[in-house]
């Protein structure tokens, strides 16, 4: 078994390739980060894959998916429908205890989509905020992707109205008490 802080630097390695991947728009090497019932020691001439250490991905309003056709499927299509898109991951933190890895950020995404009118290169470019976990499973071959959850960021507004409601002066315009703002 490799040292602690190595276990850590490979699940960094792994998650930053994982996002790379998406970013070159990458499909085999995307598929290649992922848990294959392969990489569990199960035969699947003899077992279900769908039975063996299931994959799962949500992606920001998205129902669960689980196993690896669904998954992968999810992946083709945004990768077939986004025309560029770049990940800039702050916030990370990795936790590994044994052949589990746990990695949390935030994903700040700037995404563009395909070209308004012909001749421009790119679409308008969209930045969005997602906060996302990782579950990454040691594999003889490596950190592979057990699950990614991700969800987005609701933007924060200072005030939602002339009338100061649910703004700066608290619901229904009323001033809030300093000492306790809830």
């Amino acid at each position: 078994m490799s040292a602690p802080h190595t276990d850590v630097e490979q699940v960094e390695a792994a998650n930053t390739a994982f996002y790379e991947a998406l970013e070159r728009g990458d499909f085999d090497e995307v598929s290649s980060l992922w848990l294959t019932p392969a990489d569990l020691g199960v035969d699947e001439e003899f077992h279900d894959p769908a039975d063996a250490g299931v994959i799962s991905c949500v992606h920001p309003g998205w129902p669960v998916l689980t196993g690896r056709g669904e998954v992968l499927r999810s992946y083709a299509l945004i990768m077939a429908n986004t025309d560029y898109i770049q990940f800039f991951l702050t916030d990370v933190h990795v936790s590994v205890t044994g052949d589990t890895a746990l990695v949390t950020c935030t994903e700040n995404i700037l995404s563009g989509g395909p070209a308004p009118e012909a001749g421009e290169e790119l679409g308008p470019l969209v930045g969005q905020l997602v906060v996302a976990t990782n579950v990454f499973r040691r594999t003889p071959d490596g950190w592979k992707l057990w699950s990614h959850h991700a969800s987005p960021v609701m933007a924060e507004n200072s005030t939602d109205d002339e009338n100061g409601e649910n703004g700066e002066n608290g619901e229904n315009g009323e001033d809030r008490d300093e000492e306790n703002p809830s």
